[in-house]
């Protein structure tokens, strides 16, 4: 695993908001990922989110016009916490050092995993925000997205607006049907140039949770899968929303009570 960053890489994270790294995993590596993955949503038959009755073909509150973007992929989460195999790999610390030194901060927990799995001719992922979704509100939370596949410009690769995250807010325009819908809520960024952020198999980016970004159609036959987590710096508190977090859990909380439950969002890296 390629998980050594250089000055330059960090400088141009925080520039750009994103980052991308070539040959992340060795072929072996990506072998055991894939297997891991698989096994996984196999065994999900469907279920979206642990603790909650959600399929992955339900409207789950969260994406706009879902009969639309339950084609845009299959999208499973939290697969390490009903997967030994998956929760070796996303509570590996050397991730978890990576994520520290890209946002500054003193230690890492998961905030959720999710496979993303676009389907032959799958419909385009809007632009959007991540963390405005999320149950806290950290400028500093990222996300890591691991091609399983070769992500190329045919089927599915994502784009960034560099440097979006640096006034983008906590406002949530949602994902909606219409790839510009969110430049109704930024529209400073109507006119900002995109950059497409293809990879091959075994490839991975780092993007900022409020860096705008989106992903092509799929125009193949093909299927473009990835594995993504999602981070969350630690001493974040709750915000009000429930986002992933298991009903039962939801009802033990407060907004300003931390999230620092173990079971739920593991500490994988502290200084």
């Amino acid at each position: 695993m390629n998980t050594t960053l250089s000055k330059e890489q960090i400088q141009f994270y925080t520039d750009n908001g994103y980052i991308v790294i070539e040959d992340f995993l060795t072929p072996e590596e990506l072998a055991t990922w894939r297997e891991a993955v698989t096994e996984a949503v196999a065994e999900r038959n469907g279920l979206k989110i642990p603790g909650k009755s959600i399929s992955i073909n339900d409207d789950d509150g969260i994406n706009k016009e879902a009969d639309y973007f339950n084609n845009v992929f299959d999208q499973l989460l939290n697969l390490w916490q009903t997967n030994e195999k998956v929760k070796t790999l996303m509570l590996d610390e050397r991730i978890g050092k990576m994520i520290a030194e890209l946002a500054g901060v003193d230690g890492v927990r998961i905030w959720h995993d999710q496979a993303l799995i676009k389907r032959p001719w799958a419909n385009p992922t809007s632009w959007h925000l991540d963390t405005p979704f999320w149950s806290f509100s950290d400028r500093r939370a990222m996300s890591i997205w691991v091609a399983l596949d070769d992500a190329t410009l045919e089927n599915g690769c994502l784009f960034f607006i560099p440097g979006s995250h640096k006034t983008a807010t906590f406002e949530n325009p949602g994902i909606g049907k219409n790839m510009g819908e969110i430049f109704t809520t930024y529209p400073e960024f109507k006119q900002s140039r995109s950059v497409a952020a293809p990879m091959k198999a075994g490839s991975c980016s780092f993007h900022c949770g409020l860096t705008i970004h989106g992903a092509h159609a799929n125009m193949t036959p093909g299927f473009r899968r990835a594995m993504t987590c999602a981070y969350m710096p630690d001493g974040n508190t709750y915000n009000g929303t429930p986002n992933i977090l298991p009903d039962d859990y939801v009802q033990s909380l407060q907004p300003g009570d931390p999230l620092n439950n173990n079971e739920q969002n593991p500490l994988i890296y502290s200084r």
